[in-house]
């Protein structure tokens, strides 16, 4: 229980941290100033690395006597933590350097984070399809389990944590792995790292911020116009316009009467190769939508479980993405100075919150409707009921719902980006794979109630306490108070509940939990939005 845990949490953090590091230093721009130092490209690169996995490292370091008391109480060897920890340090460092490097490449903070959320995804299930004998059940004379190991992170921390048996030859095959496991991490993270040194300083600054002399059509930045009026290469055809002077390259363009979905819908806000990410989801979806295609043509059809290891990493990437979407619609804008010129102008909060909501679900579409689509598609082959089908849709258009406004609120509360990002995040993190850890834990102790009833009480209580103090942190209310007690408690209940076959339960908890949690945080967001921004409106 403990090592898979341990193993999620690194690799989520890892890569959360490293990318958002570097992706701060960009809207901020603040690396800019770093490539004009005297600093190595090894020294910026690795520096910012370290520094952002020093907080992973410290809570695996902190961790660490918890493993040593298992050893004390009997039944776990040394070599068994030793190959937990390798297994998760060489599994952080990769999850760190992909997020690293991915943010000195891009530009904008959401491409980070979704590329790095997309990769994961891909080297997860990269490993289990490997593992599962996709490309045969031996390779080699090595077979697919143990090759499974060898590349992906879940399997080899499985066979980390089990004893070495040196009757079971399975066993041992498997946490013979665990070396080469180690090896071929330390060598993807090697490469990600030379790869970012060697790049950084031609990636950086990037296209998108480098000013252009003709024809600059920089929607969402001021870079091409800002060039032209310094030094007056402005085009030709605009140079008899009496507007020409100041106004951007290219036609004008019709500002909708909100302009806050305008720009996030009709410009390039985040970035202009937001079509990799849109492909990488396509493809990651594709898979899902395949594998789904292949258990409903077996002979023996589709079984609950089988569907529910395809489907629920499908809706929680969904969940992950449309979120950062949100969360980093407004850091980017607060590390640009762009959001105080927002507060100084007439826009109403309505305006405001409502737009940034519209642009992240627009932004994310494809993130929400195919997920709802391929609902569909197991209801018109009668995998699934008309009844379940609409629990299904219902609750996916509720957590949507939820995920989106979680992510502008997160925003709208911090002013530091790192910690709104790792707060928005953090929140979807916790509420599914904490939750789902403490139903594991409660399913080994399924003989006794009172040994239940203590991780119960502890995930609850604590984990409630640390969502109030996430999500009030600038604007407590007693709203947010129930909400942040009643999330991990409802979500606790919906899991184990549709485990267990029910449907019309779970539905209703879902969505009058979730709907109520969205409602603390969207009507303060409008109604308090002067306070939560810090926009005086006195004298008005």
């Amino acid at each position: 229980i403990l090592a898979p845990l341990q193993l999620a949490m690194a690799l989520f953090f890892s890569a959360l941290l490293a990318s958002s590091g570097v992706a701060q230093e960009k809207d901020r721009r603040t690396l800019i100033l770093l490539l004009l130092t005297n600093l190595s490209n090894s020294e910026l690169v690795l520096g910012k690395l370290l520094a952002s996995m020093l907080f992973v490292l410290a809570l695996m370091g902190a961790a660490l006597p918890l493993f040593m008391l298992l050893w004390m109480l009997g039944g776990v060897g040394f070599d068994q933590i030793g190959r937990v920890y390798a297994v998760t340090l060489s599994t952080a460092l990769v999850a760190g350097s992909l997020g690293s490097a991915l943010a000195f490449w891009r530009e904008k903070t959401f491409q980070s984070l979704a590329l790095t959320f997309l990769g994961l995804v891909f080297w997860l299930a990269a490993g289990e399809a490997v593992a599962v004998g996709i490309g045969g059940e031996a390779w080699r004379g090595v077979s697919a389990e143990a090759w499974g190991t060898i590349v992906s992170p879940w399997r080899a921390i499985l066979a980390a944590a089990r004893p070495v048996l040196p009757d079971a030859d399975a066993a041992g095959q498997t946490s013979g792995a665990i070396p080469l496991y180690v090896g071929f991490t330390l060598f993807v993270a090697a490469a990600l790292n030379l790869i970012a040194v060697a790049r950084v300083r031609v990636w950086n600054p990037s296209r998108e911020a480098r000013p252009q002399r003709k024809g600059a059509r920089e929607s969402g930045s001021i870079w091409g116009a800002a060039y032209d009026v310094a030094t007056g290469t402005a085009r030709t055809e605009q140079a008899d316009s009496p507007r020409s002077v100041h106004a951007a390259p290219g036609a004008p363009r019709t500002v909708w009467t909100n302009p806050i979905i305008w720009r996030e819908i009709r410009t390039r806000a985040y970035g202009r190769k937001v079509l990799m990410i849109r492909l990488a989801y396509l493809l990651l979806f594709a898979l899902a939508a395949a594998a789904i295609h292949g258990m409903l043509n077996r002979p023996s059809g589709i079984d609950r479980n089988g569907a529910l290891v395809v489907l629920v990493p499908l809706f929680l990437v969904s969940l992950t993405l449309l979120n950062a979407q949100a969360v980093t619609s407004l850091t980017t804008e607060r590390d640009l100075g762009a959001i105080d010129l927002l507060l100084v102008t007439d826009l109403t909060a309505k305006e405001f919150v409502f737009g940034k909501l519209g642009g992240a679900l627009y932004n994310a579409k494809e993130m929400v409707v195919l997920p709802l689509a391929l609902c569909g598609y197991l209801g018109w082959t009668q995998t699934l009921s008309f009844e379940n089908l609409l629990y299904v849709v219902g609750g996916l258009a509720v957590l949507y719902g939820f995920s989106a406004m979680l992510g502008v609120h997160a925003g709208m509360s911090y002013l530091n980006s790192r910690s709104a990002i790792s707060v928005s995040l953090g929140t979807i993190f916790f509420l599914f794979l904490g939750i789902a850890t403490c139903i594991r834990i409660m399913v080994a102790f399924s003989g006794e109630f009172s040994l239940q009833l203590q991780p119960f009480v502890a995930f609850m209580l604590g984990g409630g306490a640390g969502l109030y103090v996430a999500l009030g942190a600038r604007n407590p209310s007693q709203a947010i108070f129930w909400a942040a007690f009643l999330c991990p408690v409802a979500t606790f209940y919906a899991i184990a509940s549709v485990w267990i076959g029910d449907t019309l339960g779970p539905f209703l908890v879902i969505a009058g939990t979730y709907g109520f949690t969205t409602a603390a945080m969207l009507v303060p967001a409008i109604f308090e939005f002067d306070a939560i921004t810090g926009r005086s409106t006195s004298g008005e």
